[in-house]
């Protein structure tokens, strides 16, 4: 928005930044599009583009465009104020739909012309036809491109065309009536009571004056007041010419050279363009302050996935493979090996923790209950009632966009989430130091006891076990003590480890949760979050954008 800004600094009036407005309104519009409705996007667009094309072009001319109805006079009244006879109907544009321009100053006006799209056959630069005698006109309406445009009222479809397109881009408008249709709906209703935001660039003429008696003419002029402030232009000036006479034509000349002299026009009409449409924004967008996602309903969404991707059973799973584990390490050896033979209960799920039990990976997570109609029922509604609370109080649009976007890519939901889950470290890979101590000592005991058990045998077939040369402790034979005490001993110690045993599991298991919820929730706030906050900073910025619009 480079060259708009250039174009804004020549025209800034009062105070008034144009291209700040603009550029809110270019700002409110590309966050508005797709969410707001279309043809109101383009139609703002419409207006920043058109705003912008006008800034880059000349800050010294005013656009002023004469229209009216068949038969109002408008030609006659734009051959008048020039003082040449350049709308001869009958020789220059009988069946055109083209308007006729007048240009007093040509410094800059080609491009101007060229962006109203007036051909040159339909150009006629002012000074080319002055004599010495005119002189005083060029220098009072000097700055001014003077349209002549097609009856609005014309039975062609161009004309119709080529006055709506050029009413859109004229700085001044000049509505001329007559006094047997000034209160044609046709007028009032398709461009008078529609342009109330532009009343501060538009001047109303009722010509043919000379046609009305003159006790006639104020009530006339009157009525045409009612009128207008009935079409909400209440500051818009109406005067009385006839254009065959030249009545009032002075007064009419010397307005629009006092508004072109004064160069606020062209702002006027763009600040009146910027300010409508972004209204109409406004009140499409609401005003309602963005809400934030609390803490709770993020948390109600991560439960509902957690528990659709079968993290409960997965973190059940890593509880009892890590109890097996353990057990399995610290245990009696015996009672291990019997247990070796029992199926892992990750395994059992289909679930591989890797070599050293770490992470989820391998085949995947088909053992693990596919989600249910409840769970799945679980994750709409609770999508559904984020998208509700965020979107409490703003209009229909920004709810629709926001309950659009928090389903957007559920249908990625699956794929996700198992390939989350596959990445997460479930952290039940190390078996715990003292579980390694108990097993050595263990396999210890079971030597001591092996040891002993042969000794017996020994001992009993020599029948020297009650030999009191005999190696005896307490009357009793070492060798039998071995036996006992490490038999004993083991087992013992495999059952006080169990403790042990839960709280390691326990704290797995707590561990694989966190790391897994963790993860899930990255997913939800990728596939639900993200869209709805983007919806949320789109509304954010629109509300921006349409401040610095209307400031």
């Amino acid at each position: 928005m480079t060259s708009t800004l250039e174009g804004a600094r020549k025209l800034v009036t009062r105070g008034t930044d144009i291209g700040a407005r603009i550029e809110g309104l270019d700002a409110a519009t590309q966050a508005a599009r797709g969410r707001l409705d279309d043809a109101l996007v383009d139609d703002a667009q419409a207006v920043v583009d058109r705003a912008a094309g006008r800034l880059r072009l000349s800050a010294t001319h005013t656009v002023v465009a004469i229209a009216g109805a068949t038969g109002s006079g408008k030609s006659s009244t734009f051959n008048a104020l020039t003082e040449l006879e350049l709308s001869a109907v009958g020789v220059r544009r009988p069946t055109t739909s083209w308007a006729s321009a007048c240009v007093w100053g040509t410094d800059g006006a080609e491009e101007l012309l060229e962006w109203l799209g007036i051909p040159p056959r339909h150009q006629t630069t002012r000074e080319s036809m002055l004599d010495s005698g005119r002189r005083s006109a060029r220098s009072e309406l000097d700055g001014v491109v003077l349209l002549d445009l097609p009856d609005h009222d014309s039975t062609e479809v161009a004309h119709h065309l080529e006055v709506d397109r050029l009413v859109a881009l004229a700085d001044l408008l000049v509505w001329v009536l007559d006094p047997q249709k000034y209160a044609d709906a046709a007028i009032h209703d398709r461009y008078l009571a529609p342009s109330a935001a532009h009343q501060d660039v538009m001047l109303v003429v009722l010509n043919h004056i000379d046609t009305v008696p003159e006790e006639r003419r104020q009530s006339m002029l009157d009525d045409i007041r009612r009128l207008l402030d009935a079409d909400g232009l209440d500051r818009v000036p109406v005067l009385a010419v006839s254009a065959r006479h030249g009545t009032g034509i002075d007064e009419l000349r010397a307005e629009i050279a006092r508004r072109a002299a004064e160069k606020q026009s062209t702002s006027a009409r763009i600040d009146a363009d910027v300010r409508a449409i972004a209204g109409r924004l406004a009140e499409d967008c609401g005003t309602a302050p963005t809400r934030a996602l609390s803490p709770d309903r993020a948390a109600a969404l991560d439960d509902a996935f957690a528990e659709a991707a079968g993290v409960p059973v997965v973190v059940d799973a890593v509880e009892r493979a890590t109890r097996a584990k353990v057990s399995h390490a610290t245990g009696w050896p015996i009672a291990g090996w019997l247990g070796g033979i029992k199926a892992d209960p990750a395994r059992r799920l289909d679930l591989d923790l890797g070599p050293d039990a770490r992470q989820l990976s391998g085949r995947g997570r088909s053992g693990v209950p596919q989600a249910s109609q409840v769970q799945r029922a679980r994750v709409d509604t609770e999508v559904r009632a984020l998208a509700d609370e965020v979107s409490a109080g703003l209009n229909q649009p920004w709810v629709d966009a926001v309950h659009r976007a928090s389903v957007s890519r559920l249908d990625e939901l699956g794929d996700r989430l198992d390939a989350a889950l596959a990445a997460t470290e479930v952290g039940a890979s190390r078996t715990p130091a003292w579980a390694w101590l108990v097993r050595v000592v263990q396999w210890l005991l079971l030597a001591a006891a092996v040891a002993g058990l042969v000794w017996t045998g020994a001992l009993l077939g020599t029948g020297k076990l009650s030999d009191p040369d005999t190696p005896q402790v307490a009357g009793v034979a070492i060798a039998l003590v071995l036996l006992v005490g490490g038999l004993a001993l083991g087992v013992v110690l495999g059952l006080v480890s169990r403790l042990g045993v839960a709280s390691v599991g326990r704290k797995r298991a707590e561990l694989a949760d966190r790391q897994l919820r963790s993860a899930v929730s990255e997913v939800s706030h990728e596939l639900v979050v993200v869209p709805v906050d983007a919806e949320l900073t789109a509304y954010t910025a629109v509300r921006s954008g349409l401040d610095r619009a209307l400031a």
